[in-house]
C-alpha cells in the first residue's frame, strides 16, 4: 500500500471509520487532510499525529455545504500542490420507519448521506482530471442491499451513492479518475454505539449477540475498513474501478433463515 507523499483529503475524517483512516494514511507516509464539523476531535487528531512527525491537517467543514467543499478542496491544493486522493466517508444515521419520517431526518440523511458525495465529486474531479490521475473511494454500506428494519432512507441514501460511483466510473475513468466503495457491515464505531441508545439490553450485550451472528464471530474495527481503502487509493489497485469492495465478515452469505 504505497501511499507515501500523496495528497489524500478525507471527510467524516474525525471518527470511527474515518479518524482510522485519517491515522492509518499519515502512518503510511501520506500527506492528509481531514475534514469534520467535529472541530475539537478533529484538531486534537491533527495536532496529535503532528506530534509524531506525521503529515496531518485539520479542516473544519460540512460536506453538505457547497462553500465548504469546494473551499476546502482549493485550500488542499493550494497548499499542497496536488489531490491524489479522496475519502468520501462522512455519513450520519437516523432510525424511523417511513410511516414516522419527519422531513429534517429525511434531508438531514440525503444531504450529508448523498449530497455530500456528489459535491466531493463535483470539486475534486476537475482537479484530478487535470492531473490526469486520482482515486475518490466512498463509504456506502450493506444497508445499500439489506431491508434493514427502520432505516429505509438511510438505506436508500447509501444505495445511491452505489449508483453515484458507478455512473462516475463511466463519465470520469476515461481522463485518469478510479472510482471505487467500500461497504462496512456491523463495524465498531461511536455511530453504532449511539444507534443502541433507548435499549433495554446494555450495548455490549447486543454486541455479543451480533457478533455471535457473523460467519467470522466478531464485529469489525474500523481499522479493518482503513486497511481496505488504503489498499483502493493505491497504486497497486490501480485495475480496481467501479467496484465495491464488501467488509462486513460474511453477513451477506448468511440464509434468510
Amino acid at each position: 500500500m504505497h501511499l507515501k507523499d500523496k495528497v489524500i483529503l478525507v471527510t467524516g475524517g474525525t471518527s470511527g471509520i474515518g479518524e482510522a483512516c485519517t491515522e492509518l494514511f499519515a502512518r503510511h507516509g501520506a500527506q492528509v487532510v481531514t475534514m469534520s464539523i467535529q472541530e475539537e476531535q478533529g484538531t486534537a487528531l491533527a495536532r496529535r499525529l503532528q506530534a509524531e512527525g506525521l503529515s496531518c491537517q485539520f479542516e473544519y467543514g460540512d460536506t453538505s455545504r457547497e462553500d465548504d467543499v469546494q473551499s476546502i478542496v482549493a485550500r488542499t491544493v493550494e497548499r499542497l500542490g496536488q489531490l491524489d486522493c479522496v475519502h468520501a466517508n462522512a455519513g450520519i444515521l437516523r432510525n424511523q420507519r417511513i410511516t414516522d419520517l419527519t422531513l429534517d431526518d429525511f434531508y438531514a440523511l440525503i444531504n450529508v448521506n448523498l449530497l455530500g458525495p456528489v459535491l466531493i465529486a463535483k470539486h475534486a474531479i476537475p482537479v484530478m482530471e487535470r492531473q490526469g490521475r486520482g482515486v475518490i473511494c466512498f463509504t456506502t454500506s450493506v444497508a445499500a442491499e439489506i431491508g434493514f428494519p427502520g432505516h429505509a432512507v438511510y438505506c436508500a441514501s447509501k444505495a445511491a451513492v452505489v449508483a453515484l460511483m458507478r455512473c462516475l466510473t463511466t463519465d470520469h475513468s476515461p481522463r485518469g479518475v478510479r472510482f471505487v466503495a467500500v461497504s462496512p457491515g456491523t463495524i465498531d464505531t461511536p455511530m453504532l454505539a449511539a444507534s443502541c441508545a433507548g435499549w433495554d439490553t446494555p450495548k455490549e450485550e447486543l454486541y455479543a449477540q451480533v457478533a455471535r451472528k457473523i460467519p467470522v464471530q466478531r464485529m469489525g474495527q474500523p481499522l479493518d475498513v482503513a486497511q481496505a481503502v488504503a489498499f483502493l487509493l493505491s497504486d497497486e489497485a490501480g485495475f480496481i474501478n467501479g467496484s465495491v469492495v464488501h467488509l462486513e465478515g460474511g453477513t451477506l452469505c448468511l440464509p434468510p433463515w
